[in-house]
């Protein structure tokens, strides 16, 4: 499977830092804390994964390779695991009651964090992405 190659991604200091300078830029104190639950979680469950800033961005890297970012909004913390996991999950993502596009999930900050498919998707990413040795997945 043919891979693309990445951006110029920057990132600063380590990655418990860069989140923690990302969070402490969040106003609501809602977000921030919810935001930081979901970092913290991911940290937790796939310890492996590396976090760091790119694109002013959380995201959790693999061998190099792209897993899983995320962002805030006024009303939603978006997901970004890329469009093969969308695609794989998108009825899922549905039933979860969340919104998405091509490459975004919308979890609205009124609603819970499915956890279950987020642990999916990641899983998912990084099985399929073992051997990609650049960023981003070759768009078909």
């Amino acid at each position: 499977m043919g891979r693309s190659a990445c951006g110029g991604a920057q990132m600063g200091g380590s990655g418990v830092e860069v989140l923690a300078e990302f969070l402490a830029r969040i106003d609501d104190p809602q977000h921030r804390a919810r935001t930081e639950e979901v970092l913290d979680w991911v940290g937790k469950t796939f310890a492996h994964l590396v976090p760091r800033i790119a694109w002013n961005q959380p995201m959790f890297t693999d061998h190099g390779t792209f897993i899983i970012g995320f962002s805030v909004a006024k009303h939603h913390m978006a997901v970004a695991p890329e469009r093969a996991a969308i695609v794989r999950f998108s009825d899922e993502i549905t039933q979860a009651g969340y919104e998405h596009s091509k490459e975004l999930v919308r979890i609205p900050w009124s609603q819970p964090v499915d956890y279950v498919l987020l642990e999916r998707m990641i899983a998912f990413n990084i099985a399929d992405k073992a051997d990609c040795s650049t960023f981003w997945r070759k768009q078909s």
